[in-house]
């Protein structure tokens, strides 16, 4: 559906004494934490996941977790031809396992919960529009007027006693837009099953932080300039036991005619997002929440996000960036997110009524 993006994890900064390639005994001497640090980089998701743990079973837990991904991607990449969500395009019904639908689940109750602005049928108005492809095109009114009729989520009909999943006419479905989130909860419940109690992973934009750092300081995460000519960071958020999670549409888009088109849908409307949001990060204890309410705030534009956060706030707290550079955080932030060094955009923050 989207593709998460928007978070620098910053660990040459935040994680490591100094710059520069170092051997590992040197990097031990001058930081007694990196001697219980593991890394593990995978490429997978159609992106590359950085995955860090602490302890004396980090290597096992490494090992799990990059299994898991591997597994995931298995069943729930629209990209590979046998993948389950592929084959329930195909075939248009099917029983899911465990982990597809609980995803599928977790897809329709935040499709009701945001009035339909998250949705995973979006996927036939992505091909349309040439995403998936890279063959970008503008569709016709009559293109459009023919695959609006199959978006919807409360089309879908879906028994959760048995998972089986039915298709409307015409319908695909993507889960790619939950997914990352609920593969970096998976890797968390492992590193807990792993015995580590400090870790974070890297997945796309999507990360999330078991616990603290070693030292019990919170993790230090930089939410991205969505500004490309500009780049760096326009905020950092102190977090412990969260996920960041980021949506934008400036990394994937084309240019037509003067216009430029991003990859994010508005499901209603069948155009790609428009409004004055550049980006939202979502912070939540649920990865796979925050996945998909940081496209579905996105897509509802800055009022109606803060109306629906005031709803929720037990629930999330955000990050919205403006395409002008302000930037409004939510007041549970308030303590824990500053703006970044250099950052010049006003700087408000969302209150309840």
């Amino acid at each position: 559906m989207r593709q998460n993006i928007g978070i620098f994890l910053l660990l040459l900064l935040l994680l490591l004494p100094g710059c520069g390639v170092r051997s590992e005994t040197a990097e031990a001497a001058a930081d007694p934490e990196a001697a219980a640090r593991g890394y593990r980089y995978v490429s997978s998701m159609d992106t590359l996941i950085e995955l860090t743990a602490y302890g004396a079973k980090r290597e096992a837990a490494l090992d799990a977790a990059a299994a898991e991904v591997e597994r995931l991607n298995a069943l729930l990449s629209i990209g590979l031809e046998e993948s389950e969500v592929s084959r329930v395009n195909r075939e248009g019904s099917a029983r899911l396992s465990a982990d597809t639908a609980f995803l599928v689940r977790r897809s329709l109750e935040i499709y009701a919960s945001t009035g339909g602005a998250f949705d995973p049928t979006v996927y036939p108005l992505m091909v349309l529009w040439g995403f998936p492809s890279g063959e970008h095109h503008v569709p016709t009114e009559a293109e459009l007027d023919e695959v609006l009729p199959k978006i919807g989520a409360d089309r879908l009909d879906f028994d959760a006693q048995s998972g089986t999943l039915t298709l409307g006419e015409g319908q695909a479905i993507d889960l790619g837009g939950i997914a990352k989130g609920y593969t970096s909860q998976r890797i968390m419940d492992i590193y807990r099953e792993e015995g580590v109690t400090s870790g974070l992973v890297s997945l796309g934009g999507n990360v999330q932080c078991l616990g603290a750092k070693p030292d019990g300081s919170a993790w230090r995460i930089g939410v991205r300039n969505p500004d490309t000519e500009t780049g760096g960071i326009v905020a950092v958020v102190a977090v412990k036991d969260k996920a960041v999670i980021s949506s934008g549409g400036y990394e994937r888009f084309f240019v037509e005619d003067g216009v430029t088109y991003e990859h994010i849908m508005d499901p209603k409307t069948g155009y790609p997002v428009q409004n004055e949001l550049a980006q939202v990060t979502v912070v939540t204890a649920d990865g796979t929440l925050g996945d998909g309410l940081s496209t579905a705030l996105y897509i509802m534009g800055l009022d109606k996000a803060c109306d629906y956060w005031r709803a929720h706030s037990a629930d999330f707290d955000a990050v919205f960036v403006l395409r002008n550079g302000s930037v409004c955080i939510t007041a549970g932030l308030s303590d824990c997110a500053s703006p970044a060094e250099g950052h010049r955009g006003q700087w408000t923050v969302v209150r309840e009524k």
